[in-house]
């Protein structure tokens, strides 16, 4: 976890020579001293000063040697976590959670269905939905998560994930909350006229495809493509234009300069649990579980 010629410093630092210290350690003095002089070397630092009585810390020798303490210390909590990690790992279900894919869903299923994995804890595994990255976070189900929670119709999650539908979410719009139709409970299409609606790029959801399609057949609403997954980014360019952002009612409290409204149409999201594609058997177990519970 670090150079061992900082152990070397430290504990020539401690016993006053250079011999006392080569008993500690069980290695010959010209051993010691070739190493520390191979540090001094390394740093371009003179870190011992030589008496006919021993070694002492220079000012500079002094400082690594303080900050070796804490290198030592924090590698030892390194460690530890590790071991912690390693030992809950196997009996642990790793659940990924985000701002626009929160957990919160699973662990109230977590508290119905704990009692029937009793030897299984829950780890919760923070993510960013960054719009280039979030691909590569999907892809890791399996090795950095075991369960994502979110709503999906998205062909390219699809092809890294399985997917449960547990529910579904209305397609609505989200409103800066200084816009003409914040204060509107329900949108209608002729009420976008002259509106510039923000919505992610044909060709991945077939449920973003279909409210483009009904869009479309109303020249008089200009449409923006963005990118096909949603981060907080995208929520701060469409405030920053005064636009409207095609978005889900789940998401409502997302971005607190918004207003979520829905829309006179019955365009839905499913909403459930992704897992891997090669699922363990608990895995799989605890899915099957959580069908029966569904049904």
């Amino acid at each position: 976890m670090y150079n061992n010629q900082l152990r070397m410093l430290v504990c020539v630092a401690d016993c006053g020579s250079f011999a006392k210290a080569a008993e500690k350690l069980f290695v010959s003095s010209t051993a010691v001293m070739k190493q520390i002089n191979a540090l001094e070397e390394h740093l371009g630092l003179k870190l011992l000063g030589r008496t006919p009585r021993g070694v002492y810390l220079t000012e500079v020798g002094q400082s690594i040697y303080n900050d070796a303490l804490h290198i030592f210390e924090f590698s030892k909590e390194a460690i530890a976590r590790a071991r912690q990690i390693a030992d809950t790992a196997k009996t642990a279900f790793r659940v990924g959670t985000s701002m626009l894919n929160p957990c919160k869903v699973f662990m109230e299923l977590w508290q119905e269905m704990s009692d029937e994995f009793p030897n299984y804890v829950l780890q919760i595994i923070p993510f960013e939905d960054n719009r280039a990255g979030i691909l590569a976070e999907i892809k890791l189900l399996g090795k950095k998560f075991d369960f994502l929670i979110g709503a999906c119709d998205s062909k390219s999650w699809l092809k890294y994930c399985n997917f449960h539908k547990m529910r579904e979410y209305r397609m609505c719009c989200a409103v800066p909350k200084k816009h003409r139709l914040a204060k509107q409970k329900l949108l209608t299409a002729e009420q976008l006229y002259g509106e510039c609606i923000m919505m992610g790029a044909k060709g991945d959801s077939p449920t973003v495809d279909a409210v483009r399609k009904e869009l479309e057949k109303h020249p008089k609403i200009q449409i923006q493509n963005v990118s096909c997954f949603y981060d907080i980014e995208v929520f701060n360019e469409c405030e920053h234009k005064n636009s409207i952002l095609l978005t889900l009612e789940c998401w409502s409290d997302i971005h607190p300069s918004f207003v979520t409204i829905p829309v006179n149409w019955q365009f839905a999201v499913p909403y459930g649990i992704m897992y891997p594609m090669n699922p363990n058997s608990d895995i799989k177990n605890f899915i099957k579980k959580l069908i029966k519970k569904l049904d």
